[in-house]
């Protein structure tokens, strides 16, 4: 018994992460998109007054500049960005790429964002940087679209869902009988 609950935990180990990461990444594009400050030019908290603010501590500097030469434009990429990796890491289509995806936004952000915080173990984009990376590695095999898609490359069909699968066996156990009679 508990190596079978040994065996299903390693299984799901990664799932709370990824539905972490996921609703987080989701909550922040959709913050962004529709909150009245980060896309405006000048109010406390907006993308542009951030990137001023930090510009002298990133590290890299010029990743700064490149974003502040078309800021709104950065903004809506940053957003749908991670839009776009919050959805995937959490249906789970693309999950190697989805989790890449937000390594990338989480590394540009250390990067620039939160590069000057100290120590730096308060800056939290680093630790997203790392929440990433089992994901890179292992990918999102459960409760996936991609676990179905590869479920279905080995088996050369579509698989059933359970219901269907007790009405098929049904209908062929039924099938035989009649056959008989």
């Amino acid at each position: 018994m508990l190596r079978i609950w040994r065996e299903t935990a390693s299984r799901y180990a990664l799932m709370p992460l990824r539905i972490f990461l996921g609703v987080t990444f989701v909550y922040a594009s959709l913050d962004k998109l529709t909150g009245s400050v980060f896309l405006t030019d000048s109010a406390p908290g907006s993308l542009v007054g951030t990137l001023h603010a930090v510009r002298d501590s990133a590290a890299i500097p010029q990743m700064v500049d490149l974003a502040l030469k078309a800021p709104h434009a950065f903004g809506y990429a940053i957003a749908f960005g991670e839009l776009a990796v919050g959805i995937g890491i959490l249906i789970g289509l693309f999950g190697r790429l989805a989790a890449l995806g937000g390594a990338v936004i989480s590394l540009s952000l250390w990067l620039t964002v939160s590069w000057a915080t100290d120590p730096y173990y308060y800056g939290n984009d680093l630790v997203y940087l790392m929440a990433w990376l089992p994901l890179i590695l292992a990918g999102t095999p459960l409760l996936s679209a991609d676990g179905l898609i590869a479920s279905r490359r080995r088996s050369g069909v579509a698989p059933l869902p359970p219901s269907d699968q007790a009405a098929d066996h049904r209908r062929h156990r039924g099938a035989g009988q009649t056959a008989r009679r």
